[in-house]
């Protein structure tokens, strides 16, 4: 039941935050919208800076997963670059409200959880950065600014949380895919 309910904390937590941002929210107002009195919160999270550490991390880490999984596989770069495009479209969309929390407010973790959460996010940058790498030695995508390409592919998909709708026209598949191809159009070498 505690853990129920910590999860229901969070998820609702995760809607606030998206909505009204971390420092907008109260743990007040998270009571109310749960229909509890503030003081019983404390019940299942130590403070709302935990609840933060928790979406935050929770997207972070489930992106490390998936980046380490597709570099740890031998794909050609463009079939890598296809997969982590995927694997961050799917994390993301599966639930945009964490996603937009994780995009947007890190910024207001504690200092040493910011730090940690930079080096998860600048250890996630380097596995885009490897699939890159990978791409200029097959000789398939142009030796040209490799942070520059690296930080468009991530500012496109962590911006899908703002606009992704699950009711929507297109499903994650098909943003993956479409996005890929559009990403693909500035990265490979011609011939």
């Amino acid at each position: 039941m505690v853990d129920r309910r910590r999860q229901q904390i969070i998820e609702m937590a995760c809607k606030r935050f998206a909505d009204k941002g971390f420092i907008g929210s109260s743990m007040r107002d998270l009571a109310a919208d749960m229909g509890l009195e503030a003081a019983s919160l404390y019940t299942y999270i130590k403070s709302k800076d935990d609840l933060l550490e928790d979406i935050c991390f929770s997207i972070g880490n489930k992106l490390i997963n998936a980046i380490a999984e597709v570099n740890d596989i031998y794909f050609n770069a463009e079939e890598k670059l296809r997969m982590a495009i995927k694997n961050h479209v799917e994390i993301i969309c599966a639930n945009p409200q964490a996603s937009k929390v994780f995009t947007h407010e890190w910024r207001h973790l504690q200092e040493a959880k910011k730090t940690e959460f930079i080096t998860l996010r600048n250890q996630y940058e380097q596995g885009i950065t490897e699939i890159i790498d990978t791409g200029i030695t097959e000789q398939i995508f142009i030796e040209d600014d490799k942070r520059f390409a690296v930080l468009t592919i991530l500012s496109a998909v962590n911006w899908i949380s703002e606009w992704y709708n699950p009711q929507g026209k297109m499903k994650p598949n098909e943003i993956a895919q479409k996005l890929a191809d559009f990403v693909f159009t500035g990265l490979k070498k011609t011939i």
